[in-house]
This record gives C-alpha cells, structure tokens and sequence, in this order.
C-alpha cells in the first residue's frame, strides 16, 4: 500500500502544479479583456495587435537568446505557426475589433466558451479523451454563456459577439496546439518560438500602422498596450502553457471558467462597467460546470 502511494505521489505532484500554473495563468489573462478595452479607445485595433505582438517578441527573442535555446525541429514549425496564427494573430485581433462593439464586461462572458473551444481541439490536435461526463458539463457551460449573449446582446451587436466567437475558437486551437507542441518543446519556449517566427511580419505592420501623432495618447491606454504586450502576450503563456503539459488539456482548460469571475470584477472596478445580476448568476453557473468537468476530465 506505502509502494502504490509512493508511486503515484510524482504523478499527483505535477497535476497540482498544472493546476497551480493554469491558474497563474487564468488570474493574468482575466485582466487581458478590460485592458485592450482601454487601449482600443485610443489605438487602432490593428496597430495594436500588432504591437502587442512585437513588443513581446522582441523580449521573447532576448529570452531565448539569453537561454541559449535551441532552434525548434522542422517538425514542430507548423505547430508554431498555429500557435501564432490563433494566440499572437487571431484572438488579440478579433478581440480588439470586438471591443469596438462591446464592452468588456460583455466580451469576458464568451470566455466562458474557451474552455469548451480547447477541450475540443484537445481531442483533435492533443489525443486526449476526456469521459462523457466531462462533455455534458462543459456543454452546459457553455450553453449557459450562450443564452447569457443571446438574452443580454445579440440584437444590440451582432458583429460584436460573432468577432468574439471566432476569436474564442483561434484562442482555444492556439491553446491546445501550444499545449500539445510544451510537452516537447518547453511551456514557455513554445509561446516565444511563437511571437520570434511571427516578428519580422508583426514589426513591419507596426510600423507601417503606427500613428502619425502619439502625442494624444493618454497614460492608461499606454498602460493597457504594456500589460497586454508582457502579461496577456507572454507572461501569462508561461504558466499557462506549461500548466495545460503537466495536468492536461482538457483538466486545466477548465480554468478558464473561472477567467469572466475575475474579469468582471476588473471590469467593474477598473472601467465601473455595470455588471448585473444576470452577469454575476451566469458566472457563478460556469464555475460549478468547471467543477464538474474537472472531476470527469481523466
């Protein structure tokens, strides 16, 4: 009996710290959302993508650099090219020109769908094959923010809430790819790797995008374009990918409904975004679903 908890001991170690490093993760992601909100009030969508991405970049390429990290195998390019195509591209983009639409706290509910997104892709792209319970809570969950859009703002931004669809399904099949691509490659070399193949093209559009004037640009857009180029682009994937490697994708994607819990809450303080009832009931719903999901993830 001593053997069989001996040996299962490493195992429950590192599911806890993917628990623990996909929550770091989760907790700096939540404030993603509000802060390109901001920044979107003064940057152009565009421009801001693509700064983003080239601030993290050029840090990403100092770290690896600085690591002495080698080249990724020929084999792992086009899993780094899905990375960035969905989490340095497709999600800051879409999301920014969602937030033209939309408030944050409107934007973060669909977060609630990111965990059903990268389970799926899990499957998919990762191997994993959660048990049928798990689908029947992350199904309800994300039914639950569905009908949250569907009652509170659909008929008000159409093109808001379909931007932020797609940019939940880039996010989650750059998730699961990245994820897939840690096991081998490193949880934070693989979101680096991702940000140096996207640089060349990321550093040409900002320039090319840049404003003719900065001078009008107030000091909490300037804030919000740091936090979302070193946390929401770089530091966050650190833990977060290396939290999806050590407990799984489907198990730790499910986190992520915790993500509108803690968005709101910025939303509300940060931005004095009204956050009703409807909001807060919607949210509390996921997190019993996350609840759920994670008892029937393995």
């Amino acid at each position: 009996m001593e053997r069989t908890s001996t040996l299962n001991r490493p195992t429950l170690d590192k599911h806890a710290s993917g628990l623990i490093n996909g929550f770091i993760g989760v907790l700096i992601f939540s404030g993603s959302l509000p802060a390109t909100r901001v920044a979107v009030l003064e940057f152009d969508p565009v421009f801001l993508t693509v700064a983003r991405a080239t601030i993290a970049g050029v840090l990403a390429l100092c770290m690896l650099w600085l690591f002495k990290e080698k080249r990724p195998a020929r084999s792992q390019l086009l899993p780094l090219v899905i990375v960035a195509l969905g989490v340095v591209v497709g999600f800051p983009l879409l999301t920014a020109l969602a937030l033209q639409y939309v408030t944050s706290a409107h934007s973060i509910v669909f977060v609630g769908l990111l965990p059903l997104a990268t389970a799926v892709f899990g499957v998919l792209r990762g191997g994993e094959r959660p048990r049928p319970a798990f689908w029947f809570f992350s199904v309800l969950g994300s039914l639950l923010v569905i009908g949250f859009a569907v009652s509170q703002g659909l008929t008000a931004s159409p093109v808001g809430d379909v931007l932020m669809l797609l940019a939940i399904l880039a996010c989650g099949l750059g998730y699961a790819e990245g994820a897939k691509l840690s096991r081998t490659l490193g949880g934070w070399q693989v979101i680096c790797w991702a940000l140096v193949l996207s640089l060349p093209l990321m550093a040409a559009l900002t320039v090319w995008r840049m404003p003719v004037s900065l001078s009008g640009i107030t000091m909490p857009a300037w804030l919000s374009l740091a936090y979302v180029s070193l946390f929401s682009m770089l530091i966050g994937f650190v833990f977060w990918y290396r939290g999806l490697a050590q407990g799984g994708i489907a198990a730790v994607g499910q986190l992520q409904l915790l993500q509108p819990f803690f968005g709101l809450a910025l939303a509300a303080t940060l931005l004095h975004e009204q956050v009703s009832l409807g909001m807060l009931g919607v949210t509390v719903a996921v997190i019993v679903c996350v609840a759920g999901a994670r008892k029937f993830a393995k």
